[in-house]
């Protein structure tokens, strides 16, 4: 197939022009069509289905900002609009952009947009090299066909954002020059506790939220915890998902009978104190998930020992990235309550009368959903694989921190505590992978570019 063909899920809105994407006509030999255009410029290397929409809207209204002199209607949702408009947080003191900024800023250049897919299973430290090296690729590709092109605007979404900041890092991408900003959406900053979650119960129903979106990341993962563990135990970049040491101490609980009797971390460390230990029914890794397929190590079969190395590599990465934003930053996240999280994980345990409560953390998995409960047996009972007949429940809580589902706002609200970024926008209606489809992400997004291409220093800016 050919890759045209394999890209043929970008397929362009009916009012969709931009004078940058437009078809050939058809007496051109050879000629392209405009989805075919965008597909060349890496469109239907994301999911279009979930990034077509602000793809569309960058490339029309960017490249269509005037018409006979005049602001185009199309943006008249963003100059002279008051930013209050799109819930940016109060600390952050954002004033309208008045027509006259507008035309200085985009009226005499062009915004060619581009989308560059990554590997989120390999570490987003070599994503970041990857896609750095793709990003430099278009910068000399115009500059050899004559044009000014000295910086571009990076624009993430989730784990995306990970991978920007190691562009920007002067020891991963290298290119804090070549980067005029970045627009963050929906990053999880620090982490995001639902990923020990869904390596134990898997990804939520996909209907649960309302939204068709969010049921691609269970396909692809799985709705049950050995199926996310098989591909999350195995991958780098999503291990990297895990909360890390900012995240904060106490965010994985124990509770029995109602009664708090542990949480973790409890010195900071994560890693140590909760992704490496082993062999206890609150572990985040069962171990027998790893390698559902028995291959050796030497055919490519998982290892908890690798996993380990994977989580090495994780906390090295996280310490790289940890103070690194770009210096002209924006982002915006969900803040919803009708899309809560997991800030903490909570197991809590039904313990009945005659359980073992003193040696609990011992206690063996007799039976495990995969979705976060398990049936749990004291070692005293398992000489003869004899269930304790005190019967013992422990079930992985609802989240309960306002978020978008996926990302918690104590993680995406560590940007803001940054004191690096020119404007957050904290939101309400829409989930995690859906966000570029709602109206207020989209808007603030457009905001947070023109903001940001107003730092452009152009050598022939009239």
């Amino acid at each position: 197939m050919s890759g045209d063909g394999r890209h043929s899920n970008v397929k362009l809105e009916k009012n969709f022009n931009s004078p940058l994407l437009t078809g050939d006509p058809p007496t051109k030999e050879n000629g392209r069509t405009a989805a075919q255009k965008a597909r060349q410029r890496g469109w239907g290397e994301v999911m279009f289905k979930s990034y077509g929409q602000i793809l569309q809207h960058m490339e029309r209204r960017l490249n269509n900002p005037c018409t006979d002199g005049k602001v185009s209607a199309e943006w008249k949702d963003i100059v002279d609009v008051n930013p209050s408009a799109w819930s940016p947080e109060a600390s952050k003191l954002l004033q309208a952009i008045t027509e006259e900024e507008f035309k200085k800023a985009v009226a005499q250049c062009w915004f060619p947009v581009y989308a560059f897919g990554y590997n989120w299973l390999q570490s987003n430290l070599d994503s970041a090299k990857s896609t750095a090296k793709r990003v430099q690729a278009v910068i000399d590709g115009f500059k050899s066909g004559g044009y000014e092109c000295e910086k571009v605007i990076l624009v993430t979404h989730s784990m995306g954002g990970f991978v920007a900041r190691g562009i920007v890092h002067p020891d991963i991408g290298g290119m804090q020059d070549k980067v005029l900003g970045v627009v963050h959406g929906v990053q999880p900053a620090i982490g995001a506790a639902a990923a020990y979650k869904r390596m134990r119960a898997g990804f939520e129903d996909p209907g649960m939220w309302h939204s068709p979106t969010e049921s691609i990341a269970a396909k692809v993962t799985g709705n049950m915890g050995d199926e996310v563990t098989a591909v999350l135990a195995n991958a780098p970049g999503g291990l990297e998902l895990l909360p890390n040491k900012t995240y904060g101490n106490g965010w994985l609980q124990v509770n029995i009978n109602g009664q708090r009797k542990e949480a973790w971390p409890k010195s900071g460390d994560p890693y140590e104190e909760i992704y490496k230990v082993r062999g206890k029914w609150y572990s985040l890794i069962r171990e027998e998930w790893i390698n559902p397929s028995g291959l050796p190590p030497r055919d490519g079969g998982g290892t908890f020992s690798r996993t380990m190395g994977y989580i090495d590599e994780a906390k090295a990465f996280h310490e790289m990235i940890t103070n690194t934003y770009h210096g002209t930053s924006y982002a915006h996240y969900g803040t919803d309550a009708a899309h809560r999280c997991w800030g903490d994980v909570v197991w809590e345990v039904d313990a009945a009368k005659g359980a073992d409560l003193v040696n609990w953390d011992d206690w063996a998995i007799n039976t495990d959903t995969m979705q976060g409960t398990l049936q749990l047996a004291s070692p005293r009972y398992d000489a003869r694989d004899i269930p304790s007949p005190a019967k013992v429940t422990a079930t992985i809580a609802p989240g309960t921190e306002p978020g978008d589902a996926t990302v918690p706002q104590r993680s995406a609200r560590n940007q803001l505590q940054s004191g690096k970024f020119s404007g957050v926008f904290e939101q309400a209606g829409y989930d995690h992978q859906g966000s570029y489809q709602n109206r207020l992400a989209i808007a603030s997004t457009m905001y947070s570019i023109v903001r940001i291409a107003q730092k452009a220093e152009w050598k022939n800016q009239q």
